[in-house]
């Protein structure tokens, strides 16, 4: 399949390393890359509720000075430092996330890819693109 690659491209299959293999770990791999977005997705909503709570601090402010003290004691008690979920801020969701399931979830996919892949990384992809691409063709180079 990679006639065309160096024999130490780090992403060719290893030697035994049958199709249904690799494309399990593929899949595996896969799984990895959008548990790592929904990762991404915890610090967004990390940054918007930490910055919509900074902002309704701000916003309790302006009809404070305006004296009514009521409204703006309102916001501050039932909204400003609120928890998110109970007894937790953005932050401890995600250290949450992060120890009961991105690294375990980061650690099986490493020692699955190590076991029987010898470690190598996107050799399932690295297979589909020397199957699409077009030879000498611009811009379908096989590697850098």
């Amino acid at each position: 399949m990679h006639m065309n690659l160096p024999a130490d491209d780090p992403h060719i299959r290893p030697a035994g390393a049958d199709d249904e293999t690799v494309a399990g770990v593929g899949k595996l791999t896969e799984a990895l890359e959008k548990v790592e977005r929904a990762r991404g997705a915890l610090y967004d909503l990390h940054q918007l509720v930490g910055g919509a709570d900074a902002q309704a601090e701000e916003a309790a402010a302006k009809p404070e000075r305006a004296g009514k003290h009521d409204q703006a004691a309102m916001i501050r008690q039932k909204i400003v430092g609120r928890n998110v979920l109970p007894g937790r801020w953005t932050f401890q969701i995600i250290e949450e996330f992060d120890e009961e399931y991105y690294l375990p979830f980061r650690e099986a996919e490493k020692t699955v890819r190590d076991q029987l892949l010898e470690g190598r990384k996107h050799v399932y992809e690295s297979e589909m693109k020397e199957r699409l691409r077009t030879p000498d063709e611009p811009g379908h180079e096989a590697r850098p």
